[in-house]
């Protein structure tokens, strides 16, 4: 099955972003594809390269980066949120003259054409959060 997921929640205030997660990796085990993973809302704090965790914490940013690189996942961040909590490509640090990007490895921002692309390509789309 061809599956797109959606991660709405951050990877410290809920649930969701764990359970997606696991839900990904698992399906991915089970030999399913997942066409994208789209991050919504606080769900683009996912990819956030500067997060760091406790050493005894699950670190999620690395788990998905980790994820993508191993199954070729396309981690897409919704640009409009990224960007109103301070996650940038070198791209957009550029054009809002900003003197850094802290977007992860795996990641990427774009708009919300890539969602409506993974509702329309995947067999089911699974959302995670609010």
């Amino acid at each position: 099955m061809l599956l797109g997921i959606v991660v709405n929640e951050g990877p410290y205030t809920h649930q969701a972003s764990d359970t997606a997660y696991q839900f990904t990796k698992a399906a991915l085990e089970k030999g399913h594809s997942i066409f994208r993973v789209f991050f919504y809302h606080d769900g683009v704090n996912n990819g956030t390269r500067l997060t760091v965790p406790p050493q005894d914490d699950r670190n999620l940013q690395k788990l998905w980066t980790e994820l993508a690189e191993k199954y070729k996942l396309d981690l897409v961040v919704c640009v409009a949120a990224a960007q109103r909590r301070g996650i940038l490509d070198a791209d957009e640090a550029k054009r809002h003259g900003k003197d850094a990007a802290n977007i992860a490895p795996g990641f990427r921002i774009s708009g919300l054409g890539q969602l409506i692309e993974a509702g329309i390509n995947a067999e089911r789309l699974v959302t995670f959060g609010d």
